[in-house]
């Protein structure tokens, strides 16, 4: 009889590292559920893809595969087959030949949505000052301190590069609606959500829910772990 144990892998997003779940993988792994979050070098988007796929080597299947924001692109361009469920956290989800660039400038941005260019490097930081304004208003102030210290910059090659036909095509596949999201605007998550087919589940949530509300986010990933069980059982 087959096991129905699940691994859980988590992507995090631009701007930040692996230490953005934190708040997630603890409850998750009281259930002992097997979690590992996989780093992001954000230096190109196959750079990133190559990364996942190192981190889904690891990890025993079938395994829900989970993104934040940016991560949204990458998870769709993995093509293990060990993942056999997928979760977007206020994630950006471009379909074949799209670039993440075309969806997350899709529609009027919020007009507290920071701007954003790349430095002398080449590279593009988050302003200090849009962690609680735009990508975390809701987390307290100790946690925007560290959000803002830790964060990572994206390369613009990250962004602007067409995406394969992405996995949610093939799999199913749960979106968590930040309707307080001020970096990917709610109307643009649910256009996402609507073409990928998912199973929509709305929060009053700000774009960072794996830092300020993750309850939310644990319940969406025990729905996914839960009906993956089920099919094993």
């Amino acid at each position: 009889m087959p096991s129905n144990e699940v691994s859980v892998v988590l992507v995090h997003g631009a701007w930040a590292d692996g230490s953005s779940w934190t708040k997630v993988i603890r409850p998750l792994a009281a259930d002992g559920v097997a979690v590992v979050a996989a780093p992001l070098p954000l230096t190109s988007f196959q750079d990133d893809v190559a990364a996942l796929d190192r981190a889904l080597e690891r990890v025993k299947e079938p395994v829900v595969l989970a993104a934040h924001a940016y991560a949204g692109a990458v998870i769709g361009a993995s093509r293990s087959d060990k993942v056999k469920a997928l979760v977007y956290v206020a994630a950006l989800a471009p379909d074949e030949g799209e670039t993440v660039a075309d969806v997350f400038y899709r529609g009027e941005p919020h007009p507290q949505a920071p701007k954003l260019a790349p430095d002398d490097h080449g590279l593009i930081y988050l302003p200090d000052a849009a962690f609680p304004a735009a990508f975390a208003q809701n987390a307290a102030a100790e946690e925007l301190t560290v959000l803002a210290a830790v964060q990572r910059p994206i390369s613009p090659a990250c962004i602007s590069v067409p995406v394969p036909r992405p996995l949610w095509k093939d799999r199913p596949t749960w979106f968590l609606v930040a309707e307080q999201d001020r970096m990917i605007v709610e109307d643009n998550q649910r256009f996402m959500a609507a073409r990928m087919q998912a199973r929509v589940r709305a929060h009053a949530v700000d774009h960072a829910p794996i830092v300020s509300a993750p309850a939310v986010v644990v319940g969406v990933l025990r729905e996914a772990i839960e009906a993956l069980r089920a099919e094993r059982r």
